[in-house]
């Protein structure tokens, strides 16, 4: 459900053959995400994790089904279609942030150490992408690209329907002597703490570096280029490959990250899903670059668990949505920059230029990271970090 920027994107694609168009519906996308994370993490501190997850899939699912019901009625032209992807993409921060917030405590409950949840948590995220290429393909094959956005609808629908069914210590509305006063003023704080803390700073800004190269790569350059050589199927095996080899690396991290050192796994991972982007850069055999994209995946699997883990055992439980949220907006901040840029230069120069080139951006990136300090912080002493104290006995409450 997460990936609409990315399918208007490949729909703008089809319909026109712009890499600009569809680089900037891809960052009108990222811009409400921008907006609404770094506000939504306040929201989910004051009102509660499970309520607000619930809502914002309800708002969610109501944004998205405009694309069909628009298409059958007003007709979507490009102007039109901004709005809509803007409009879509403003609720769903809300409920990436509760769920993300609501982790440790559903870890406890189970009664799984953070390494292994944070992994299952991760592949099971992964694991969507692996259906989501194959059932999209089968939808558009059958009933067109604008009817399939139902399929999205439908999704946040059961998404809302599960959330609301789910129990946990923490979920439910926190106590009144808790609840922060404000969004401003509660948005600052979660920007001051993150902001003081040196290692998830740099993680902040280690993700919005990758956000910068990735989105691009992703929702742009590799739609041009197949489309182009008109096999969108390919693409979508590129993408399930990728996503085959996260859902596999994050299962690898649930099993054996107690065991490993934090930092250095993250930089391993950091470097071991740069270098095969870089061979994938050259557009070698398509048979080797579904390899490729499949390594890379496997590497990168770690690299979510471990950046969730640091905000968890560094953050407050009061304040968890507040620095998820933060977090999150940092990262999306770059994306509107790398769709911008991306899309000229392949329009100008072709999208095999542009690939290596960011390719290389990101290696540099991840062998950089080595060399940085304060991500040994990553492997400092877990916090308190499942104190429910602060919440009201409400976490049975609708």
């Amino acid at each position: 459900s997460r990936k609409i920027g990315d399918k208007l994107a490949m729909f703008v694609l089809q319909t026109t053959g712009d890499a600009t168009a569809a680089a900037m519906i891809a960052a009108v996308t990222a811009v409400p995400l921008l907006l609404s994370m770094l506000v939504t993490g306040s929201a989910v501190d004051m009102l509660g994790r499970r309520r607000v997850a619930v809502a914002s899939d309800l708002f969610s699912m109501c944004a998205v089904a405009l694309v069909p019901i628009l298409a059958l009625t007003l007709g979507l032209d490009y102007g039109l279609l901004l709005v809509v992807a803007a409009l879509s993409s403003v609720f769903d921060p809300a409920g990436f942030t509760a769920r993300q917030s609501m982790l440790p405590e559903a870890a406890a409950a189970a009664r799984l150490d953070l390494e292994r949840a944070n992994g299952i948590h991760e592949s099971a995220y992964g694991f969507a992408f692996l259906l989501g290429p194959g059932i999209g393909g089968i939808l558009i094959a059958s009933v067109g690209a604008t009817t399939t956005f139902w399929a999205t609808s439908i999704a946040f629908g059961l998404s809302a329907l599960l959330m609301g069914l789910t129990r946990m210590p923490g979920g439910g509305r926190p106590a009144a002597h808790a609840r922060e006063q404000g969004l401003v003023r509660s948005t600052r704080e979660g920007l001051s703490f993150l902001w003081n803390d040196k290692v998830l700073r740099t993680v902040a800004f280690l993700w919005m570096a990758m956000v910068a190269i990735w989105l691009p790569i992703e929702g742009v350059v590799l739609p041009v280029h197949f489309s182009a050589a008109h096999n969108p199927t390919e693409l979508g095996l590129i993408i399930t490959a990728m996503s085959a080899g996260g859902v596999i690396g994050s299962l690898l991290y649930a099993a054996v990250g107690r065991r490993v050192s934090r930092r250095t796994a993250f930089v391993v991972a950091l470097i071991g899903c740069a270098v095969p982007v870089v061979a994938m850069a050259t557009f070698p055999a398509y048979g080797l670059m579904l390899g490729l994209g499949f390594v890379s995946g496997l590497f990168f699997g770690a690299v979510n668990p471990i950046s969730n883990l640091a905000m968890q055992v560094r953050t407050p439980a009061p304040m968890r949505g507040r620095v998820i949220g933060v977090m999150g907006s940092a990262a999306y901040a770059a994306g509107p920059i790398g769709y911008l840029v991306a899309g000229p230069m392949i329009d100008r120069y072709g999208a095999g230029p542009v690939f290596l080139g960011l390719a290389l951006l990101l290696l540099v990136l991840s062998v950089g990271a080595a060399f940085l300090p304060s991500l040994h912080g990553l492997d400092d002493v877990d916090a308190d970090v499942l104190t429910t104290s602060g919440f009201e006995a409400s976490d049975l409450d609708p």
